[in-house]
């Protein structure tokens, strides 16, 4: 008898047991397809909430109503990329009982789920903008589901619930026409407008809870104040990323880490808690204020800009933001390419005097060999221009050229760019530029391109530009000139100019002896003669020349050039002679 009911308590424990983990069958409200659902989470009325959305996943959030709610409005602020989002209704024919949620141990919104009921889809909205659905409440056996989703990658965003009519005023107002337009633009900055905000206008102007911050960047605009700050952690990022890095190749490895350690041993001054006028001084804005007008500077020019407006409400840390515009700076002021022709001597004049001017000229020289020689001379007393040689944005030459005769030699492109810049000269040197003997020309530099065929490098210059005269061979019609040649066969030409009797006393002849004084500013007239020579040999490469034709007792001033076919005529020293008065 006694093992029986021992037996039979056995059994009864048990089935006890075992029937505790079998499936527990509910009543007609429990659905075939049941599924359980995740951990709820309830969405507050009247707080703004930050979620995180991983991607790939729906999250869920369940709200209820008031009975005196007619309507409602649900504001989504995606942060940088766009997000899937839905508004559901859950409605049931009859309000599920209390004990019925407490008996079965299941959440709120499962019981509910589990009703007889139909859910109705409200509304649904793709993309990055902030979007809000405003419309009446259901019946009051209802229960909301707010899923959103993020499909490209894990990103946030930021939910608000209201219930009844009128604006919430958690968000600040934007005006009906809520773009930024574009007032003027210039090569480093650029004016921007747009209407202004009711949440600003509206306010005494004692109260400065909200106003404008600008935003400038050269990649793109930003749908929020989330996205902006996104893209400037990242950046924030990788530069220290990039300090990580230089800390770790250091020479001294074991000095660096005493060092760090020595400087974390430190305690950081404590900064006071960040208020809410804090909260937004990461953002770097261009222009901040309750203005609706600004003029973003220090920009780039030739390059495009992306121009983003929020308005920030500083109280409730919320903003909102005007659909953002772009636009490209002017490119810089460049002077016209002249092209310069073949053997054309050019005289190149700079208008501005007060500061560093620039000219560019381009030059294509001629046969396959594509060689040239480019020649220069400055003709402003002591004054210096910078001369720069490119091609196809390199570049090949760059040197100061002043009053001697430079040569550049081109060789292997198609064409040349040059680049003329004058250096920085007082104004009394630059009033010496005007050479009365010039005609008035306000010349700087003498210059002048020409294409070698056969040439492969610079032509060779007498060893010195002076002209000798000898005193013995002076008489009263004529004078003896001598000069330096080269050992390629050239053209010498020699002009004389008559003083007179005290015109070498008078200092006449200070104006003739400019360097750039060429035969295409002298008379025919003034032309005496003009001869071949070559000599190999450069220490023997001497030529005379007797003048005659003079009158007694008269100062003239004698000048030899250097005619080539290539490059300016070189002009050597002025001299000037008397002759005899008796013989």
């Amino acid at each position: 008898m006694a093992l029986g009911s021992l037996s039979w308590c056995l059994c009864a424990a048990l089935v006890l047991f075992c029937g505790s983990s079998w499936p527990r069958v509910h009543s007609s409200l429990a659905p075939e397809n049941e599924v359980p659902l995740r951990p709820t989470t309830w969405f507050p009325e009247g707080k703004i909430t930050s979620l995180t959305l991983p991607k790939g996943r729906t999250r869920r959030l369940y709200f209820t109503l008031k009975k005196k709610a007619p309507v409602m409005s649900v504001t989504v602020s995606p942060c940088d990329l766009p997000i899937e989002w839905s508004l559901s209704a859950r409605s049931l024919k009859d309000k599920p009982l209390k004990s019925l949620e407490w008996s079965s141990k299941k959440s709120t919104p499962e019981v509910w789920w589990q009703g007889p009921g139909s859910e109705e889809k409200m509304y649904s909205f793709t993309g990055s903008a902030v979007d809000t659905y405003k419309g009446p409440s259901k019946s009051h056996a209802t229960i909301y589901i707010l899923r959103l989703r993020s499909k490209q990658q894990n990103t946030r965003a930021t939910v608000y619930l209201h219930e009844g009519p009128g604006p919430s005023g958690a968000f600040p107002l934007l005006p009906a026409d809520h773009r930024v337009h574009t007032l003027g633009v210039g090569m480093t900055s650029v004016t921007l407008s747009w209407a202004p905000s009711a949440s600003i206008t509206s306010l005494p102007q004692s109260q400065k809870s909200y106003d404008y911050c600008v935003l400038a960047n050269s990649q793109k605009n930003y749908p929020s104040v989330c996205a902006a700050r996104e893209k400037i952690g990242k950046k924030n990022d990788q530069k220290e990323e990039k300090k990580e890095r230089r800390r770790r190749v250091t020479a001294w490895p074991i000095l660096k880490e005493w060092w760090w350690q020595q400087w974390d041993s430190y305690p950081e001054a404590q900064s006071p808690a960040s208020s809410p006028t804090d909260e937004y001084s990461d953002l770097q804005c261009v222009c901040q204020g309750t203005e609706s007008v600004c003029t973003v500077s220090e920009l780039l020019p030739e390059t495009q800009y992306y121009f983003d407006v929020f308005v920030i409400d500083r109280l409730n840390g919320t903003s909102m933001a005007y659909k953002g515009t772009f636009a490209r700076t002017h490119e810089e002021a460049r002077a016209a390419i002249v092209t310069l022709r073949e053997g054309e001597l050019r005289w190149v004049t700079f208008s501005d005097r007060g500061s560093n001017s620039e000219q560019f000229f381009t030059f294509r020289p001629r046969g396959i060999q594509q060689s040239g020689l480019l020649t220069l001379q400055s003709c402003g007393g002591g004054e210096k221009v910078k001369v720069t040689v490119s091609s196809k944005g390199q570049v090949l030459s760059s040197q100061a050229v002043g009053g001697d005769l430079a040569h550049i030699w081109l060789q292997g492109s198609p064409s040349y760019l040059i680049h003329l810049e004058r250096e920085g000269t007082t104004p009394s040197r630059m009033s010496d530029a005007a050479d009365p003997a010039l005609g008035g020309l306000m010349a700087s530099v003498k210059m002048q391109t020409s294409s070698a065929y056969h040439r492969r490098g610079v032509p060779s210059l007498p060893s010195t530009l002076q002209i000798k005269s000898f005193n013995r061979l002076r008489g009263c019609n004529s004078v003896t000139l001598a000069w330096m040649g080269t050992e390629e066969r050239s053209l010498y030409c020699v002009y004389r100019r008559k003083l007179g009797e005290h015109g070498a006393e008078a200092g006449g002849a200070s104006a003739l002896t400019s360097p750039c004084l060429g035969p295409e500013s002298r008379s025919d007239t003034e032309r005496v003669l003009c001869k071949y020579f070559q000599e190999l040999n450069p220490r023997r490469a001497v030529t005379t020349a007797v003048i005659g034709g003079l009158e007694p007792g008269m100062a003239y001033v004698f000048d030899v050039y250097l005619m080539r076919r290539w490059g300016i005529p070189i002009k050597y020293a002025s001299k000037m002679l008397k002759t005899r008065k008796e013989c």
